[in-house]
C-alpha cells in the first residue's frame, strides 16, 4: 500500500519558480522500483504527464516544460520532487504525483499551482 501527499503548490508571478514535493508512504522497497511521476490537470482539461524519473534516475519531460522543470527523487527518504523554473500562466493547473503507469488508488488531492500574468 502507498501514500502519495503532494505539497509546495501556491500562487506566483509568471517568471517565478516554486518546488513541489510528494512524500510517499510505503516500504522503501517498493517506493525504490517504481517509476514515480508529476501530473497536472487544468480547469476544463485532462489530466496530463508532465515529468517522470525512473528508479535509476533517469527523465523525461513532456515538451511543454522540458528545459524549465525538474523532476528529482530521494529514494532514501521515499521522496519525489518537482523544481518549476520560468513558470507560465498556462502552468496554471492541480499537480499530482503517482507512479507511472498510474494507479487509481495512489491519487492524492494534488496541490494548486496558480501562476498569474
Amino acid at each position: 500500500q502507498v501514500s502519495l501527499v503532494e505539497s509546495g503548490g501556491g500562487l506566483v508571478q509568471a517568471g517565478g519558480s516554486l518546488r513541489l514535493s510528494c512524500a510517499a508512504a510505503a516500504s522503501r522497497t517498493i517506493f525504490t522500483i517504481k517509476t514515480m511521476a508529476w501530473y497536472r490537470q487544468a480547469p476544463g482539461k485532462q489530466r496530463e504527464l508532465v515529468a517522470r524519473i525512473t528508479s535509476g534516475g533517469d527523465t523525461y519531460y513532456a515538451d511543454s516544460v522540458r528545459g524549465r522543470f525538474t523532476i528529482s527523487r530521494d529514494n532514501a527518504e521515499n521522496m519525489v520532487y518537482l523544481q518549476m523554473n520560468s513558470l507560465k500562466p498556462e502552468d496554471t493547473a492541480v499537480y499530482y504525483c503517482n507512479t507511472l503507469p498510474p494507479l487509481q488508488a495512489y491519487w492524492g488531492q494534488g496541490t494548486q499551482v496558480t501562476v498569474s500574468s
